[in-house]
């Protein structure tokens, strides 16, 4: 792609691919599991502003431009809080001066979080609509949270203005190809992955709990560890997906952890086919570039172009674009719940 695309272009379909990142989780959980998580934006944003805080904190200390606003306020913390009046950085954000924190912590806090919540709720016998309902309040909840607490998180701005990346600038030539290349890589071991887990007895497990979970509780498992379990692993594909995207945007926002982005993220795996990996890979590059393509060109009106998409997508094609693949290949058998 980098050599027909623009760099433009090709910075919109490395977006495109992150979304791609919670796609498939929700093709894991909601496909193969039977739990619809309206909430995948929680782990996105969590992914999303533990990278911008660590890109943060390395662009004060090294850019000319940051040091000569901190000589001039007398501060050395990020400029938003020096907006903000904020007086001293937040024990919380010390550890994230430093990339081998961040990196695990990008992993093991939201699998630890949705670990927690799924297994708690689940055990509880709370499920269905109601975990939908409970996902989709953390979610606003979330949001209100970070434009909140303006001063440690940015506010309704977000965390923005990253320069370099260990030691790297952004603007240096060929790092936005580069970072297109690892977003391709990460997304191809997180489609080996997820397909490993449905080829697996776990992922027949999960097909067992998604159709008939009292049988499964009575032939001595537990669904709730199980459920626990791949609800953790769809959130760490969504951290995954949140930092890569802020380092191909260079930007952390509330805007991506609400209730609308964590919607959407639900509509690239509808899409693109709730039980097919890569279709949830199509299903968010179709709906990020009609996205694009209507905002464009019709500025008043894409987001009902981008309604009118979804409506016709499951009205006609319940289990997605992937569907119509199957029925023009000839292959019947790969939405049954069976493995790719």
């Amino acid at each position: 792609m980098p050599l027909v695309l623009s760099e433009f272009r090709l910075n919109l379909l490395a977006k495109y691919l992150c979304f791609a990142f919670p796609a498939i989780g929700i093709v894991l959980i909601w496909g193969y599991g039977g739990i619809l998580s309206l909430g995948q934006g929680i782990f996105f944003g969590l992914g999303s502003y533990m990278m911008a805080m660590y890109l943060k904190l390395e662009s004060t200390t090294s850019d000319s431009s940051a040091q000569a606003l901190s000589e001039f306020f007398g501060s050395s913390l990020p400029d938003f809080m020096v907006w903000n009046s904020v007086d001293a950085l937040p024990w919380w954000w010390e550890p994230f001066h430093y990339f081998w924190f961040t990196l695990p912590a990008m992993i093991i806090l939201p699998a630890f979080i949705a670990f927690v919540l799924a297994y708690l709720n689940f055990r509880k016998r709370v499920g269905g609509v109601y975990f939908s309902i409970i996902t989709l309040a953390l979610a606003a909840i979330m949001s209100i949270v970070i434009i909140g607490r303006q001063g440690v998180t940015g506010g309704v701005n977000g965390i923005t203005d990253f320069k370099t990346f260990f030691g790297i600038s952004f603007e240096a030539q060929g790092v936005r190809t580069g970072l297109y290349f690892v977003t391709v890589a990460l997304l191809l071991v997180a489609l080996v992955v997820g397909r490993f887990i449905i080829g697996s007895r776990l992922g027949k497990i999960l097909v067992a709990i998604r159709d008939r979970e009292d049988r499964v509780r009575f032939s001595g498992y537990d669904p709730a560890m199980f459920k626990g379990f791949i609800f953790a692993v769809a959130a760490v594909l969504s951290s995954v997906g949140g930092a890569l995207f802020t380092l191909q945007i260079g930007l952390a926002s509330p805007s991506l952890v609400g209730i609308v982005p964590s919607i959407e993220m639900v509509i690239y795996a509808a899409v693109g086919g709730r039980l097919s990996l890569i279709g949830a890979v199509y299903g968010a590059i179709l709906v990020g570039a009609g996205k694009t393509f209507f905002s464009e060109n019709f500025v008043e009106y894409w987001l009902y172009f981008i309604g009118g998409l979804f409506m016709l997508v499951v009205i006609f094609l319940p289990e997605g674009l992937a569907s119509l693949l199957d029925k023009l290949t000839g292959n019947k058998n790969a939405r049954a719940g069976a493995p790719e």
